[in-house]
């Protein structure tokens, strides 16, 4: 995946984002395969588990059986068919999410390869928001940041200025208990 350029840039800004909202004594299940920057978590003292594959558009029983403080999403959402019954299965009270946001000047990403890799969603940061407060999630800090490219032409002087990557943080909101003898 990463054969000739490395995320340097965004790994670096997500690793800080996450040590500064939680800490390695949390346990954390990472949606997705294990990948370089799972790798990068476990070095850092994160004790982190991958999913294994299975296709959480239709399998979330992963959010049945592990049982995690925290659940990481990185540059895994834009992929998915249906976010929202994911973000409802979860059951950990913390959640970190980074996308790529949508481009104006650029086209949906799309492997003509890989079936796997392409993007069904595009978010805007206002519709990543929107989906985590329709599924109980509140959002406790945000950041976005550009990703510039060492290349010359139209393209890559907008993404000089234009935000690429969209980094949430968020907590479960607590579910009010029901009176005695009352049914949801």
């Amino acid at each position: 995946m990463y054969e000739k350029t490395f995320p340097n840039k965004r790994f670096k800004h997500t690793l800080e984002f996450l040590k500064k909202h939680t800490s390695t004594s949390d346990s954390i299940l990472d949606l997705g395969v294990e990948n370089p920057f799972s790798k990068i978590m476990k070095e850092e003292g994160f004790s982190v588990k991958n999913t294994t594959g299975e296709d959480l558009d239709t399998n979330q029983q992963v959010f049945q059986s592990e049982k995690t403080d925290v659940v990481t999403a990185f540059e895994i959402f834009e992929h998915l068919l249906n976010p929202y019954t994911i973000l409802k299965e979860i059951k950990s009270g913390k959640l970190f999410i980074s996308i790529p946001m949508r481009l104006w000047f650029s086209p949906a990403y799309r492997s003509k390869t890989d079936m796997w890799d392409r993007h069904y969603h595009e978010f805007e940061d206002w519709q990543l928001d929107w989906l985590l407060e329709k599924t109980g999630w509140k959002i406790i800090d945000r950041e976005k940041w550009t990703n510039p490219v060492k290349k010359f032409g139209l393209r890559p002087l907008f993404r000089k200025f234009t935000n690429r990557y969209y980094i949430v943080y968020a907590e479960k909101i607590p579910t009010p208990a029901l009176p005695e003898g009352k049914r949801a």
